[in-house]
């Protein structure tokens, strides 16, 4: 049994989330990467993060994965979100964002 809190098909919910978000930021509609996309070679790893879309929960709690609980974003935007929460830094799990 594992011991992360997000639900046993979190990876295909949040593939199917982005899909519907046509991998496009729905806080800053930045227009991120999709598999299989060709990525420039002089992107940097910096860049590459910038342009990564990623599940944002909005009570970030992971084991609440309802659709009315979960949003696309950026790294950037999620970072914004979670900025000065760090509520969730003592218990982080697979996958879960963490700022350090």
């Amino acid at each position: 049994m594992s011991s992360s809190r997000y639900p046993n098909n979190w990876k295909e919910l949040s593939l199917e989330l982005k899909k519907k978000a046509n991998w496009t930021c729905q806080k800053c509609n930045r227009k991120c990467i999709e598999p299989g996309q060709v990525i420039p070679k002089d992107w940097t790893v910096s860049k590459r993060m910038a342009y990564t879309l990623q599940t944002h929960h909005w009570d970030r709690d992971p084991s609440n994965s309802s659709l009315d609980n979960l949003i696309c974003v950026c790294t950037g935007c999620h970072l914004d979100l979670h900025r000065g929460y760090k509520g969730n830094l003592s218990n982080v799990s697979e996958g879960q964002l963490s700022l350090f």
